[in-house]
């Protein structure tokens, strides 16, 4: 066997010696960015640009592969730098071999992105030559280098976010105006940082808020604007809810300011966030002319808040009401589609004008959707209430007594105010819990680990508290109307003991009504889309129960029937696509309980 030779040591090429051995020049880019558009940042810009191109191209053994640059963009995030991913793709493509760059923190000020490109590369074989911090990425101590600088240049990113984040809260603190772009219906100066009203954009506004507190739901009302030619802020003739929520909500209108409505999460993602008390917000009243008066905007507002919490659910499952605006306002109930019905104006002409109430399937949706319903007049609605509830209650006084009683009764057993008071205590309690962990942090008695951990328990024991606070107060509105229109409807009962009923009144309809249902079937089974079944309240059912009989178990059990006088036009089919005009002097009225 021969003797064994020595080991020889091939030296490690460096990049430059090995791209001369293959023949070729080493292609060189450069990479330049400035975070602001400054004069003296454009000045920074123009220098780098002219720096490197200088520097490649006086180098016999470079040759320029491009200089890729960013102007006015933030490092932080490379996805948001178009020039700095065309040089990555360029570098995947095999187009160059190595980057110059002023610093680190040109190249990224986001230690993960810096890592992880300069990962990348390195497997690409293209190298980065960090010119201030001296930092080639073709040596071995260059990664452990640019982990360490690059940590650094993150930690100044989120210094200066703070002093940035406490300059904007001084100068809102103060009632200055803060990142204002303007909104639909007010006009800003950039120079004295006031705003102003656009008399046109406001007519929009007014129509917004009018309409709205007339009962118009906001889908409804973005059609309406469509319909008037009238664009949105940002000239679209296409209106969403969305649009029309946030106009609802926003306290510009009533003259107030409300600045840090969301706050950044981090200076590196720059991901923005709804605040919801994580930081600071800063209201200001009467700050410049209103469009709407504040009556107007609460109104708006508290019916706003009211039909979201329609939408919740309760813990059986059953949606509760939200408190009515007009008499029959959500009492009105689709027999057809099982819709609610909306409150709209009707025009024939320019001189004839009526309140009607429509289904808002056929409404929304079109009538493809409910090609049965039909638009009855709010008046007819309450005429036929007069006639039923003179039917049913008439002249009988031990009738009212009765339901009265009851009623009186079952709000005397409520147990809000006990319930009020233990919630109340639980949220102190919360608040005080959250005061004591931020001490024990502070004192230094709690890791931070521990201190997030008990927040978030507490955070989410306190929104469960804050929820059912909400459905309290919705259930103590409910009730205090409930107690009011009770009084006023022993008032009307009491002057009107012993005569029928002349016109149409809101607290005895209040008091009486559980809901009503427009349209349904007739006899022969064919849709009738004016018939109307007045659903009465469960006081009634052991009332009516011994004059009509047992009817225990069923729901919404009907106890009369009659036809109520209102001439009107209606269409009747005559065959496959025909319909023939028809004069009708009486509608179908059900009376009916509920019994569930």
């Amino acid at each position: 066997m021969e003797e064994q030779g020595q080991v020889q040591i091939i030296k490690a090429k460096k990049l430059a010696k090995e791209v001369a051995d293959s023949g070729r020049k080493l292609r060189v880019a450069a990479y330049c960015r400035v975070s602001t558009t400054s004069d003296e940042q454009i000045d920074s810009f123009n220098s780098q640009m002219t720096y490197y191109k200088t520097l490649i191209e006086s180098n016999p053994n470079w040759v320029n592969a491009g200089i890729y640059a960013d102007e006015g963009i933030t490092g932080t995030a490379a996805e948001k730098r178009p020039d700095f991913m065309r040089m990555i793709g360029d570098c995947m493509a095999g187009k160059i071999d190595l980057i110059l760059v002023k610093s680190i923190s040109r190249f990224a000020r986001n230690t993960v992105d810096t890592l992880n490109y300069v990962r990348i590369l390195k497997e690409k074989r293209v190298y980065i030559r960090f010119e201030e911090e001296h930092i080639d990425t073709a040596t071995e101590q260059g990664e452990l280098l640019i982990t360490v600088l690059s940590s650094v240049a993150q930690q100044e990113v989120q210094n200066t976010s703070e002093h940035v984040k406490k300059g904007l809260s001084m100068m809102m603190s103060k009632g200055d105006l803060v990142g204002f772009n303007s909104c639909l219906g007010y006009n800003y100066d950039e120079k004295t940082k006031k705003i102003t009203i656009n008399e046109k954009e406001a007519e929009i506004i007014r129509y917004i808020f009018k309409r709205y507190l007339e009962g118009i739901g906001t889908t409804v009302l973005a059609r309406e604007l469509g319909q008037h030619g009238w664009k949105t802020k940002y000239g679209s003739a296409h209106w969403c809810d969305s649009t029309i929520l946030g106009i609802l909500k926003n306290e510009k209108y009533k003259g107030d300011l409300l600045q840090g409505k969301t706050f950044t999460v981090d200076p590196i993602t720059k991901k923005r966030l709804d605040n919801r008390g994580e930081s600071d917000k800063f209201y200001l009243t009467n700050h410049h002319e209103p469009i709407v008066s504040v009556d107007e905007w609460e109104r708006a507002n508290a019916m706003l808040q009211k039909r979201s919490y329609v939408r919740r659910l309760n813990p059986d499952g059953t949606r509760s009401r939200f408190s009515r605006t007009y008499p029959f306002s959500s009492l009105l109930e689709c027999g057809f589609c099982g819709k609610p019905l909306s409150r709209r104006s009707w025009r024939s002409g320019k001189n004839y004008e009526k309140t009607i109430w429509q289904c808002m399937g056929y409404a929304k949706d079109g009538k493809h959707t409910c090609p049965n319903s039909k638009g009855i007049p709010e008046e007819e609605i309450g005429n036929a209430f007069v006639d039923a509830y003179n039917r049913v209650v008439g002249s009988d006084s031990t009738f009212l007594e009765d339901f009265i009683q009851k009623s009186e009764d079952y709000l005397r057993r409520s147990n809000l105010k006990t319930l009020f008071g233990q919630n109340e205590r639980k949220l102190k309690d919360c608040q005080t819990r959250m005061d004591q962990i931020a001490g024990l942090l502070v004192d230094g008695q709690l890791s931070q680990e521990a201190y997030d951990r008990k927040f978030k328990e507490i955070s989410i024991e306190k929104g469960k508290l804050q929820k059912e606070k909400e459905e309290l107060d919705y259930k103590g509105d409910t009730e205090a109307n409930a107690i009011k229109n009770l009084e006023a409807f022993r008032k009307a009962a009491v002057e009107h003991n012993g005569k029928k009923m002349d016109s149409f009144m809101p607290e005895i309809f209040d008091a009486c009504v559980e809901k009503i249902i427009v349209g349904g079937k007739d006899d022969a089974g064919n849709p009738d889309p004016y018939m109307m079944t007045f659903v009465f309240k469960k006081g009634f059912g052991p009332t009516l129960q011994s004059e009509k009989g047992d009817l225990q178990g069923k729901s919404h059990t009907p106890i009369l029937t009659f036809d109520h006088f209102w001439r009107h036009v209606t269409f009747v089919p005559m065959g496959d696509a025909e319909r023939q005009k028809v004069q009708k002097d009486f509608i179908r009225i059900v009376v009916a309980v509920d019994f569930s």
